[in-house]
């Protein structure tokens, strides 16, 4: 009878544990813009130069649609910036040696599944901006970029936290 009821209360744990860690879906709007920065490859060299184009679009990114709640703005703003962003890239890889091709993107583009802290973004297409570097095989860095989730203090917040943040900004903005 022991053995049933520890089987038992086992069983009950790893569902409620299953459960608790089980992935929310948040469907992000198809108004919605994202953003992904792909490197040549996993080369540290590679890496580390995604990682600074992509502190430099959190940045200015974050400047330019701060205020924006408007979708039809944000892609004005966008379509605008992408000379900017283009210097500013060619910029950054100068000021690293960097000598790499790259292309901006700016359309529909596949974004496969993706699960990040406990929320589930399905994949499809997107309107987005994708920066490919070279031949654009290494590990990549994505978020949301309208409405923006992209600055989203990750340090301080908890899953649930992020979950309920996203929900609001979402609902906020559509």
């Amino acid at each position: 009878m022991k053995k049933i009821i520890l089987i038992i209360l086992t069983l009950v744990i790893m569902s409620l544990i299953y459960n608790e860690t089980k992935a929310e879906t948040i469907i992000i709007p198809s108004t919605a813009i994202r953003l992904r920065v792909i490197p040549n490859s996993n080369s540290y060299l590679d890496q580390n130069m995604k990682n600074k184009v992509k502190n430099y679009l959190e940045e200015n990114t974050y400047q330019l649609l701060k205020d924006t709640d408007n979708i039809e703005e944000a892609r004005n703003l966008i379509t605008k910036n992408i000379p900017i962003i283009e210097d500013n890239i060619d910029n950054l890889f100068a000021q690293n040696n960097y000598d790499m091709d790259y292309e901006i993107n700016y359309g529909y583009n596949y974004f496969p599944d993706k699960e990040y802290r406990g929320i589930k973004y399905d994949e499809g297409y997107y309107e987005s901006i994708v920066i490919s570097i070279g031949k654009a095989e290494g590990d990549n860095w994505w978020c949301v970029l309208f409405p923006n989730l992209c600055l989203v203090d990750l340090n301080e917040k908890d899953d649930v936290e992020y979950r309920s943040w996203v929900s609001e900004i979402i609902n906020k903005i559509f």
